[in-house]
């Protein structure tokens, strides 16, 4: 996980975090998904509010905006991580989904 630093933040981000994922192919890390705490930026700019229990005022709500997932490069980093040297891909059993046989088998 990595917390982004304010100078590369979108203009309605408050605060962003990356989860990044070993990419042997790169040889370097890379990000496969992030979120963004845009607080009442984009809520403002969308008229959404809520009616504060406590003191029966409309405020406007935090909103969070993120992706969920960057498939290709999830799966990239899977199918790096879990190839063994006869081609089959070992995937975290977390998944799961048994393992992909080598090419031709």
């Amino acid at each position: 996980v990595v917390d982004i630093c304010t100078g590369d933040l979108g203009s309605p981000a408050y605060r962003k975090y990356d989860l990044e994922a070993w990419m042997p192919g790169r040889g370097k890390w890379g990000e496969i998904t992030s979120t963004s705490n845009c607080t009442d930026y984009q809520s403002r700019r969308l008229n959404i509010r809520f009616k504060d229990p406590q003191t029966g005022s409309n405020r406007f709500v935090h909103m969070l905006n993120g992706t969920a997932v960057a498939v290709s490069r999830t799966l990239i980093a899977l199918i790096e991580n879990g190839q063994r040297a006869d081609g089959s891909i070992r995937l975290p059993s977390c998944l799961g989904i048994p393992d992909i046989p080598a090419p031709g088998v």
